[in-house]
């Protein structure tokens, strides 16, 4: 298994919708929403790095077209 920290910066207003796409996906184990630099806090597990990928690329870019300006991932 494989951990990670994700942290997100959302366009304005739209905090609330990237929150509830996130927190019903089953990679996500926590999710906050934030106050500072960054808007949303996400603790997900994955089988791997491939896991990461494809929540990544499958989930967070998706969102990201309209309702997320940027994302930095942190390997724990």
């Amino acid at each position: 298994m494989m951990e990670a920290i994700i942290l997100i910066v959302a366009r304005p207003g739209k905090e609330n919708e990237v929150y509830e796409a996130l927190k019903a996906h089953p990679a996500v184990k926590e999710i906050y929403r934030v106050y500072g630099e960054y808007d949303v806090l996400l603790r997900i597990e994955v089988e791997d790095i491939k896991g990461l990928d494809s929540f990544h690329d499958g989930l967070l870019r998706k969102l990201g077209e309209g309702d997320i300006e940027l994302t930095e991932t942190l390997i724990a």
